[in-house]
């Protein structure tokens, strides 16, 4: 949708509109643009779209058979929701045949996690051995550079919700002065 409205598609409905609580109050700075599925099954999603990035919320019943991800295992137990819990249990690439999505995403990093990841997290440390081992396990073995550290980023600072925005603090005055972000 790329406009305000609403429309149904085999047993959804989608509503596109400005109204929701937002999932992080930092968001609330830009205009909301929210989308709204109804799902069978029970299950609602909010996806908020930003200009860079996407907020979401998803409402649902526990799953016949269960079920385990990045929002939990619905077994009330707040404690195993974690998110290095959760790599543990899953790893933190989704398999393919479970993907939600048609293709999955690219994976990339950027100079400034490259950086992060380095000097927080550097090769040879208990933390970095760790997630290598764990990556190697999760990824295809043809995995590429980018992907392989893509990975260790995920793993090592996935439990920090604004890992990215503290790599940003790696930045260099010269990439800024590129980039024309005021010093």
């Amino acid at each position: 949708l790329q406009e305000f409205g609403t429309i149904a598609v085999g047993g959804a409905t989608i509503v596109f509109d400005g109204n929701g609580v937002l999932v992080d109050q930092a968001a609330s700075q830009w205009k909301k643009n929210i989308v709204h599925l109804s799902l069978p099954m029970g299950i609602y999603m909010e996806v908020f779209r930003w200009g860079n990035y996407i907020d979401m919320t998803i409402n649902m019943r526990p799953l016949a058979g269960g079920q385990d991800g990045s929002c939990g295992n619905f077994n009330n137990d707040p404690n195993d929701d974690t998110t290095q819990a959760i790599f543990d249990r899953i790893g933190a690439r989704i398999a393919p045949g479970e993907l939600l999505m048609r293709n999955r995403a690219t994976m990339a990093i950027s100079p400034q996690q490259v950086t992060m990841l380095q000097q927080q997290c550097a090769e040879g440390s208990t933390q970095r051995l760790e997630a290598n081992q764990k990556c190697a396990a999760d990824l295809f073995q043809d995995a590429t550079e980018v992907q392989v550290e893509a990975c260790a980023f995920d793993y090592c600072f996935g439990m920090n919700e604004h890992a990215l925005q503290t790599a940003k603090t790696y930045i260099t005055s010269e990439e800024r002065k590129q980039l024309g972000m005021v010093e």
